[in-house]
């Protein structure tokens, strides 16, 4: 990778991004515009629904909104030849997975923040742990959807087949993580298979932060560990052409 070749990546896409005034919206404001709504539902609820929920929903979210984002457009990138053309100039597979993800982890960043700072300053989430941590966390969170977006993206052809991902990659992840039933209460195959899903960790991250227990770092080190590895896996089977 070469940083010069992997920034122009970055500030192509984000150039790209600001043109793309549906896209952006759903990557800033869905987040909060959710979480509201979320809010709105339990308001007069007797149970203790917005501060259960929205922990989790910080994880998940941001989440699933970069792995669609990002799977449909570096497929597009693919089907409509510029990925292949640019490629052909001196750049390789890291530099352009390296710029994607760079990009839109800037975008995470003011979408976590967005999204954290909603839900803390006027929605009443508690929180025991630095909110900070909390950010860095969601923030992480939709890091880990860019790079399995990135992944994925090479095995699809047409956007519905990037599409059709979700309900493959990201729902028996929200099933597992956690967010239904706690962990340990699932039956011993499905909590295994929850123990190798990497939004398991990013729910008990937020769960640590926010009851401020411990075991945040270690969690969190794991996620990250699978968004190298995503990142990896993306450059491997990166294609220049959908066909």
């Amino acid at each position: 990778m070469t940083p010069r070749i992997t920034l122009a990546v970055a500030a192509r896409v984000l150039i790209q991004l600001r043109r793309d005034r549906r896209t952006l919206v759903m990557l800033v404001v869905l987040p909060c515009a959710i979480m509201a709504l979320l809010w709105w539902m339990f308001r007069n609820s007797a149970v203790a629904g917005f501060g259960s929920l929205a922990p989790p929903m910080l994880a998940l979210i941001p989440f699933i909104v970069m792995f669609l984002v990002t799977s449909v457009t570096t497929l597009r990138e693919r089907t409509s030849g510029t990925l292949e053309r640019l490629l052909a100039m001196p750049m390789g597979k890291g530099d352009f997975l390296g710029g994607y993800a760079l990009a839109f982890g800037l975008v995470a960043v003011v979408q976590s923040v967005l999204a954290v700072g909603t839900c803390v300053l006027f929605l009443g989430l508690d929180v025991a742990g630095p909110v900070a941590l909390l950010c860095l966390v969601a923030i992480v969170d939709a890091v880990l959807g860019t790079a399995l977006g990135l992944f994925v993206s090479a095995f699809a052809r047409t956007e519905f087949q990037a599409v059709q991902f979700m309900p493959a990659v990201v729902i028996p992840q929200i099933l597992l993580c956690g967010l239904f039933i706690e962990r340990s209460a699932l039956p011993d195959v499905l909590r295994q298979v929850s123990d190798v899903l990497p939004l398991s960790y990013a729910v008990d991250a937020i769960d640590h932060v926010t009851h401020g227990s411990d075991g945040t770092w270690g969690d969190l080190a794991i996620v990250v560990a699978y968004v190298l590895a995503g990142l990896v896996l993306g450059a491997l089977t990166l294609r220049r052409r959908s066909a």
